[in-house]
């Protein structure tokens, strides 16, 4: 019976401590990560959004959500409800994307981003990136501020 229970301490012990170690994996914005490199992380965990753990892409995009765009978009919770809905699930386990400089300066960056869903349809986003100028471990760090509605472009096929 010890030993059952010791075993069973042990699984869950690893189980937990794998997943801490998972999350730890996101990785964090730091001012050296430039502006186009900002949407391909989270453009990347969004084409893999369970890779890591349930809804790992979701949470490395929110990580490198700007303070300002997180307050439109509520707590972590319904930023998830968010990207699961109709208007923006294409992203989810996504096919592929392609990011395009429109326009930057020394504080905003935008971009047109192509994606082709799961369901091999092409769809257009204007993202945009800001530096972020408050004080804290955020100061001087590349953040989204913006993610149009997505624009259907049809089908690849």
């Amino acid at each position: 019976m010890l030993k059952k229970l010791l075993l069973t301490f042990k699984i869950i012990l690893l189980y937990f401590s794998t997943t801490v170690f998972l999350k730890a994996d996101l990785i964090e914005p730091n001012k050296l990560i430039k502006p186009k490199e900002v949407i391909q992380i989270q453009l990347s965990g969004l084409m893999k959004n369970d890779n890591h753990f349930k809804d790992s892409g979701i949470e490395q995009t929110w990580n490198f959500a700007h303070p300002e765009n997180k307050k439109n978009t509520g707590p972590l919770p319904s930023f998830k409800m968010m990207i699961k809905s109709k208007s923006y699930q294409m992203l989810l386990n996504h096919i592929s994307h392609t990011i395009t400089v429109v326009g930057s300066s020394d504080k905003w960056a935008q971009f047109e981003v192509i994606i082709l869903d799961k369901e091999k349809i092409y769809h257009k986003f204007n993202w945009q990136v800001e530096k972020y100028t408050g004080d804290g471990p955020l100061k001087d760090c590349w953040l989204t501020t913006m993610v149009s509605s997505p624009i259907p472009l049809g089908s690849s096929i």
